[in-house]
């Protein structure tokens, strides 16, 4: 569904990327592991386009989406629930609901696709009227999902879902993820909780200092002795 090849970004003289090739297949939960820094939220925005490859294809569907502007990337079904929620905190939930669904391809599903993010996120019905800036983390993690989800993906990458909530907050968060994935939805996903991210994961990469240096099932990743060190404290 989704390979890179070759990927090299810059920020300024620092260099993100270098080199990255991978693949995303069709149906899959793909994680992507690594410490700070290593280049994960580099990788997320550049797919998404808003950040432009030196140098690399990013291949969505057999088409090179590479230096595509933000807005044609969503159109054509990639969606991103960005690091820190990032909701519009002055708004809605409701509004923020419909901000998700303002692209071209969301508009003749938008009332289907508000009944199904109310029933995944009963909370949101209940708060729809509120002030996204009043939710509590978790709620607003809830709805930067709901909202992505308005704009009809058919893939969607999760970057550090989990940050900053509460642990049984991040369960239902990880729960939701796993129950899209089986409704059919492509995910990536960048978590810094990475014993349970390739627990969800049937393939995984590990990116160090911008460069792809493991890959495999998730499982396999899990018990990779470099991997349990160097992330899991084993």
């Amino acid at each position: 569904m989704l390979r890179i090849e070759s990927l090299d970004v810059f920020h300024g003289d620092a260099q993100a990327l270098d080199g990255v090739s991978l693949e995303i297949a069709q149906g899959a939960i793909v994680a992507i592991v690594g410490a700070n820094g290593a280049g994960k939220t580099s990788l997320i925005r550049t797919i998404a386009g808003m950040h432009k490859p030196a140098r690399g294809r990013i291949l969505y569907k057999d088409r090179n989406i590479a230096g595509w502007p933000s807005h044609k990337v969503c159109d054509l079904g990639i969606g991103q629930v960005a690091e820190g929620r990032q909701v519009f905190p002055s708004l809605s939930v409701a509004e923020n609901l419909a901000m998700g669904a303002m692209l071209p391809r969301a508009q003749a599903s938008r009332a289907r696709n508000l009944d199904k993010v109310y029933a995944l996120f009963p909370v949101l019905t209940e708060r729809r009227g509120q002030a996204a800036g009043t939710l509590s983390g978790g709620e607003q993690q809830m709805l930067a999902i709901g909202r992505c989800l308005m704009g009809a993906p058919d893939l969607v990458m999760f970057d550090e879902p989990s940050l900053g909530l509460a642990p049984a907050v991040v369960q239902t968060v990880l729960k939701t993820v796993r129950d899209l994935n089986r409704d059919g939805l492509t995910c990536v996903l960048v978590e810094q909780n990475v014993a349970v991210s390739l627990k969800l994961a049937s393939q995984a990469y590990v990116l160090e200092n911008g460069r792809i240096t493991l890959s495999g099932s998730g499982d396999a990743l899990l018990g990779d002795d470099r991997v349990r060190q160097a992330y899991l404290g084993l």
